[in-house]
Parts: structure tokens; sequence; C-alpha cells
């Protein structure tokens, strides 16, 4: 077998492997500075985790841990602020609630003793007219009160006289306005009474400014017409009709109503008259007893 390098031709040398130290050695002088930096930061970490140890009094992992929950625990006390703000504040309103509920009870309380006092007021002052025409009236008369309307029709009360207090039908029956009607049933206790506006309702009257006769009739719905007055009699609107005491029911002079129209007709006016009652809220009333004066005692 031929060598492949004869005898006198010098043999190449193979290159030098560097050892282990001096590779390390190498390394660490390539990365000098990135070794100083981590070495400058180890000491700053183990100064500051030193400081943080001494002032705080406590190892370094709980003031980590402290440092590290510190935004929860801060947030989970707000939120309790929160709700407990919240739950004040439904607090708050349910008893402004029941405050409010209070308050508006009361408030219907005393809207309601005004409302009694008002109508009390309004009776007394109902009562003390009637006294005041009873005295005034040269006729004997009695207070009543109305009870009720006729079922079914608005044209005839009821008030809680009768027989027992001397009452009688054809019987006059008035307010401190003026007249409502007569009486035209009795009953032991009580009494029915025909209201002036009714149909079959009439009263012997007259215009007050110049003594025309004529007669008032029922019309309904609130009103009644003065018949038998001629085209040439002057009448007016707002002439006051008084009873002429010719029916022999109501005496004379009391007040019907006033005239709210007049129209001519072929022989005699249309003349309507509103009464001057407030037959629709009628409560207390007079019955006249007889259309001649009678002795009353002072």
């Amino acid at each position: 077998m031929l060598d492949a390098h004869p005898a006198g031709i010098p043999r190449p040398t193979p290159p030098r492997t560097p050892e282990g130290p001096e590779l390390m050695r190498a390394y660490i002088a390539r990365h000098a500075p990135f070794f100083l930096l981590v070495v400058i930061l180890a000491t700053q970490f183990l100064l500051l985790a030193y400081q943080i140890t001494q002032r705080h009094h406590a190892r370094l992992i709980e003031v980590w841990a402290v440092d590290a929950f510190d935004p929860f625990e801060r947030s989970l006390h707000g939120l309790g602020d929160v709700v407990s703000g919240a739950w004040g504040s439904l607090g708050e309103l349910s008893s402004a609630q029941r405050e409010n509920s209070r308050l508006r009870q009361e408030l219907a309380d005393a809207r309601g003793q005004i409302l009694q006092l008002s109508e009390a007021g309004v009776e007394n002052k109902g009562l003390r007219s009637l006294l005041h025409l009873e005295r005034q009236i040269p006729y004997r008369a009695v207070a009543a009160t109305v009870i009720a309307a006729s079922p079914g029709s608005s044209s005839s009360v009821f008030i809680d006289r009768g027989k027992t207090a001397g009452i009688t039908v054809d019987l006059p029956v008035m307010t401190a306005a003026g007249i409502v009607g007569k009486t035209i049933a009795v009953f032991r206790h009580t009494a029915q009474v025909l209201i002036l506006t009714d149909a079959s309702s009439g009263v012997g009257a007259m215009l007050g400014k110049n003594g025309t006769q004529g007669v008032v009739k029922g019309h309904g719905r609130g009103l009644c017409y003065l018949d038998y007055v001629t085209n040439d009699e002057p009448v007016s609107k707002g002439d006051l009709v008084v009873t002429s005491g010719l029916d022999q029911i109501y005496p004379r002079g009391l007040l019907v109503g006033r005239v709210v129209s007049v129209a001519r007709g072929e022989i005699y006016q249309k003349i309507q008259v509103k009464p001057a009652a407030h037959l629709d809220r009628l409560e207390n009333v007079l019955v006249v007893f007889g259309s001649s004066p009678a002795h009353k005692n002072p």
C-alpha cells in the first residue's frame, strides 16, 4: 500500500482546539458589558429589597404581596362603599315614599275636613236664610229638609214633614231665593212636592215692574214660561216675575224668577223665565201655611 505522504514531505499540523477555560474567558470578555449590567441590576435589586424591608419592618415577600393585592383591595373597598351608599339611598327613598304617603293622607284628611266645614257652613247659611225668611213673611211656616227625589223623575221631591207637622196638599214650598213648588201628596211623616218646572205645574204670576198678569207654567229643562201676556205689554229681559196670589195657593209677592228671553207671538208673547230658587240642589225649604196672612207670635 502506498503512503499518501512520502518520506521527507512534512505532514500538515492540525489546528489547535482552544481549551474549555479559554473559551469561557473569551465568552466573558466578549459579553463583559452584559454581565456587568446583570451584576449592577442584581446589586440594585438587593439594595432596594433591603431598603423596603427596613422601611416596612416586614419581609420582602409580604411587601410584594401587599403591593400586588392593594389595587384589588382598594377596588373591593370602593365597591363596598358604592353598595353601602346604594343601599342607604334605597332606604332613604323608601322612607321618603312612606313620608309622602303619610303627607298625602294628611292632605286628603285636611281637604275632607275643609269640605265638611264648608258644607256645614253652607248648610248653616241656608238655615239662617230660612229662619230670616220665616221671620220676615207674614205667614205661618215650617222648615223641612229634602230627603229624596221622586223615582224616575226630577220634577218632584220628598220632604221630611208630613201630616204630623200639619202639612196638607197645595201648600206653597219655597227657599230664601224664591218659590220651589207646592205639596201634592202628604203622608204621615213625609210629603211630596211638585217642582215649579214640571209641565203640570202652574203659578199665578205677574211682572214685578208693572203688575202685568200671567201664568207661569213649567217647561222642563230648568225653565218656565210666563203665558197670557199680550204683545202690546212691555216686557224686557231681566224683568222680575213674582206671584200674583190669584191662584189662591201662593201668597202675593213671592219671587218666582227672572225673564231670560222674550219673543212676539200671534197674540201672546213667548216669555221664558228662569226660576230664582236653585231647584237642582234643594236641601232646606219652608212650607207656608195658607195664602192669607196669619197672626204670628213675635
